[in-house]
C-alpha cells in the first residue's frame, strides 16, 4: 500500500505532485482501489441504522475512530514522525481535510440515520460524485468534461433503478425524512474531503496522514461525547453493538479509508467519488447472498448502468494521477 520508508519532505514540498513524472496507473490497480471501498462501506449505513437504539451517533463515531487509531498507530507513527515538519507547516489544510471526512462525515451520517431509512441514506450518498464535480470546478478550477457528466448521469440512473426497484411510480411515493438533509450535509463534506485529499503531496505517507486524521477525530469528538451524555442511547454493550464497532472501526474506517486515499491518488477525485455508486450494487448482491433476497431484472439493469457509467467516466480521467 505504501513504501516502507518515505523521505521527509521539507516545507517547500509542492501542493500537488508533478503530473509529468507520474504516469496513469495500470487498469488492474485502478479497478482494485475503486471497487473495494464501496464494498466495505455498503454495510456502514445498515450497521449505523441497525444499532441506533444501542449506540448514540457520537459514541459510535468516537469508538470507530479510537479503534482505528489504536490499530493503525504501530504501523503509521514512524511516518508521521519522519514527516512532522510538513504537518506543522500545513496543519490548517490537514485539519480541514480531516474534519470534512474522518470526523464530520461519520458522525453526521450516524445522526441522520436516527431520523431516516437506510434506503434514503444510500440515495443521499449517491449525490457525492455530483458534489465532487461541482466543488472541483468552483473551488479547485478542475474542468468538468462532458464524458464525466455523461458517465455520472448513466451511473446515477443505475442507482435510481435499484433504489426505486425499476418502478418510476416509487419516485412519486418516496417520502423524505428529517434525517435526509442532515445526511446530505455529510455528503457535501465528503466531497470536500475527496478533493482535499488530492491536494496532499504524493510523498506524504497515506498511513501517516490517516493516523493524523483519526487522532484529530478522537480529540474533536471527545468533548462532544462528554456534552452528549444523557442524550440518546449512549452505549449498550450487546454482541450486536460490539460487532458493529469492530466493523465500522476496522473495515469501514481503517481499511476502506486507506484504499480510498489510494484511489484518489490513482484515478483522481472525480472517478474515485463516482465509484461510490457501486454501493447499491453491492447491497443488492450481499442481500441476495446472505439474506436470501431475490435478484430481479431491475437489479441487473441498474448494475449494468452503474458499471457502464463508471467505465464511460473513466475515459475522461486525466492521463496522469
Amino acid at each position: 500500500m505504501t513504501q516502507s520508508a518515505d523521505p521527509a519532505p521539507d516545507t517547500q514540498a509542492p501542493d500537488r505532485p508533478s503530473p509529468e513524472t507520474k504516469p496513469r496507473a495500470p487498469l488492474w490497480l485502478a479497478v482494485a482501489v475503486l471497487a473495494l471501498p464501496p464494498l466495505f462501506w455498503a454495510g456502514n449505513f445498515i450497521v449505523g441504522r441497525a444499532v441506533r437504539d444501542d449506540i448514540s451517533p457520537v459514541m459510535l463515531s468516537f469508538l470507530r475512530s479510537v479503534l482505528a487509531f489504536v490499530v493503525l498507530l504501530p504501523f503509521a507513527w514512524k511516518h508521521v514522525r519522519a514527516q512532522a515538519d510538513w504537518y506543522r507547516a500545513h496543519w490548517v489544510r490537514v485539519v480541514l481535510v480531516g474534519f470534512c471526512g474522518v470526523t464530520m462525515f461519520n458522525t453526521v451520517v450516524y445522526y441522520g440515520l436516527h431520523y431516516t431509512t437506510a434506503t434514503n441514506g444510500v440515495l443521499m450518498n449517491s449525490t457525492i460524485p455530483m458534489w465532487i464535480l461541482i466543488f472541483g470546478a468552483i473551488f479547485w478550477g478542475r474542468p468538468i468534461r462532458g464524458v464525466q457528466v455523461l458517465g455520472l448521469a448513466i451511473s446515477t440512473v443505475g442507482v435510481a433503478t435499484i433504489i426505486l426497484q425499476g418502478d418510476l411510480g416509487r419516485l412519486l411515493a418516496l417520502q423524505f425524512a428529517p434525517g435526509d438533509p442532515i445526511i446530505l450535509i455529510a455528503m457535501i463534506g465528503w466531497g470536500f474531503y475527496t478533493l482535499g485529499l488530492s491536494t496532499i503531496p504524493a510523498q506524504i505517507n497515506r498511513l501517516g496522514l490517516l493516523l493524523v486524521h483519526l487522532g484529530l477525530a478522537v480529540v474533536t469528538l471527545l468533548p462532544l461525547l462528554v456534552l452528549s451524555r444523557g442524550q440518546g442511547p449512549g452505549l449498550h454493550l450487546t454482541p450486536a453493538s460490539v460487532a458493529a464497532v469492530l466493523y465500522v472501526g476496522i473495515v469501514a474506517s481503517l481499511i476502506a479509508l486507506i484504499l480510498f486515499m489510494r484511489a484518489v491518488g490513482t484515478v483522481g477525485p472525480a472517478l474515485a467519488g463516482q465509484a461510490i455508486h457501486l454501493m447499491p450494487l453491492y447491497g443488492a448482491i450481499l442481500s441476495a447472498v446472505f439474506l436470501g433476497e431475490t435478484l430481479h431484472p431491475y437489479h441487473g439493469a441498474g448494475i449494468a448502468a452503474i458499471l457502464v457509467g463508471i467505465v464511460v467516466a473513466s475515459r475522461g480521467r486525466p492521463k496522469t494521477a
